[in-house]
């Protein structure tokens, strides 16, 4: 069996694409998964599957999302060693000052080329940093999340990939939640 982390993208935020967590567990354990474990209701699921693979994984995930809630939801599946890269390279941590709570993650469905990290670097917003490693991209937003256009939606469109991003409690949490399986 092999664990794959399942990270929804734009599932329960502003009263869209609302998926009880319960009703997910039910609905991925109806298709074979074991040991399905949510955290918080963002989209975040644990699964156990003799699938290898992690695009598959994803996939199937999304179809199955898309055939009984009727919504399109885009899906990045993550390793816990993923996980553990987001603590050790996470180039924010080197400051002992930095607020932690200013820290995200965006968890991208392929390893970035360097044709797209010179697009992304060259058109980051300042006062916003961001630091690409591979498939993920360690962001320090200058005010917060809510107030910058260095989100999901413009990575997406710059880079043409999936992304979805996670604030940095919610990563080691779920790097906690990795170990304990």
């Amino acid at each position: 069996m092999t664990t794959h982390l399942a990270l929804l993208r734009g599932i329960n935020v502003s009263g869209h694409s609302m998926i009880k967590m319960e009703v997910l567990k039910t609905t991925l354990e109806a298709i074979g998964f074991q040991n399905v474990q949510t955290y918080i209701q963002s989209g975040n699921v644990f699964i156990d599957t003799e699938e290898e693979n992690a695009a598959a994984v994803g996939f199937k995930i999304k179809q199955e999302i898309f055939k009984v809630f009727g919504h399109e939801v885009p899906v990045v599946v993550i390793s816990k060693g993923d996980l553990e890269a987001c603590l050790k390279n996470n180039p924010f941590l080197k400051d002992k000052e930095v607020d932690s709570k200013k820290l995200y993650v965006a968890f991208i469905s392929t390893t970035l080329s360097s044709n797209s990290m010179n697009d992304l670097r060259i058109s980051q917003f300042k006062p916003d940093e961001a630091n690409i490693d591979g498939n993920k991209i360690f962001i320090k937003y200058a005010v917060g999340a809510g107030k910058t256009r260095f989100d999901q939606k413009y990575i997406e469109k710059k880079l043409n990939v999936i992304a979805t991003i996670r604030n940095w409690n919610t990563v080691t949490q779920l790097l906690k939640m990795y170990e304990e399986r």
